[in-house]
C-alpha cells in the first residue's frame, strides 16, 4: 500500500489506496437494501479493494469490473465477486446489469471520456451510484498509471455541472454521493 496526500487549503489528509472512504457507507447499504432486491443484478467499477463485495456479495448477485489486474489477486476479488472482469469500463458491455456503482472511480477518468459514460449508462436506464471525493489531487500508486485523478476539480456543483443526470444523495465537505434515479 502506498500513501496519497492530498492539500486542501493548507491541511494534509493521507489516504490509503486503493481503499475508499469510509464516509456514509451505513447509509448507502441501507439505501441500497431499500431500493433494490435480490434479484438485481449490480456491477462495481474499479472495485480496488473490495468494498461493495464484502458489504453486498452475500445479498445481491454482484460482479466486478477492475482495470489493474493485480488488486485482483492481492484482494481475492473473485472470493468477493460473482465474476471479475479485468477491462476497462469504457470498453465494457454493461448491459446485462440492473445496478452500477461506481465508488471512487469517476475521477480516474479523464473528464470527457467519464460524461459520455455517465450519460450512456442513464440513457441505457441503468441505476447509477456515483460517489467521489471532492477536490482531491492524486497521482500514480506502485506504478499504476490508473490511480491518478484527470478529474482533481470535482466539486459539488462541478459533479452536478457535468454530470446533469445526476441527484445528490449524500454528501460533505470532502466527499458525496449521487444517484440517477
Amino acid at each position: 500500500m502506498s500513501l496519497s496526500i492530498k492539500s486542501t487549503n493548507g491541511t494534509l489528509n493521507i489516504l490509503i489506496m486503493p481503499y475508499s472512504s469510509e464516509a456514509f457507507k451505513d447509509e448507502i447499504k441501507r439505501h441500497i437494501f431499500s431500493t433494490n432486491n435480490v434479484s438485481t443484478k449490480m456491477l462495481d467499477v474499479g472495485v480496488g479493494a473490495g468494498r461493495y463485495g464484502r458489504m453486498l456479495g452475500d445479498f445481491f448477485h454482484i460482479d466486478a469490473v477492475e482495470i489493474y489486474a493485480p488488486y485482483i489477486e492481492r484482494f481475492n476479488l473473485h472470493e468477493l465477486y460473482k465474476n471479475v472482469y479485468n477491462v476497462n469500463i469504457l470498453a465494457f458491455d454493461f448491459s446485462p446489469y440492473d445496478y452500477i456503482i461506481m465508488g471512487d472511480i469517476l475521477e480516474h477518468i479523464p473528464k470527457y471520456e467519464a460524461m459520455n459514460l455517465v450519460a450512456k449508462i442513464n440513457s441505457a436506464g441503468k441505476k447509477l451510484l456515483i460517489a467521489v471525493p471532492y477536490m482531491y489531487e492524486q497521482g500514480e500508486s506502485e506504478g499504476n498509471v490508473h490511480e491518478i485523478h484527470h478529474q482533481a476539480d470535482l466539486t459539488h456543483e462541478i459533479f452536478l455541472e457535468r454530470y446533469p443526470c445526476m441527484k445528490l444523495l449524500y454528501k460533505d465537505d470532502g466527499y458525496g454521493y449521487y444517484i440517477n434515479y
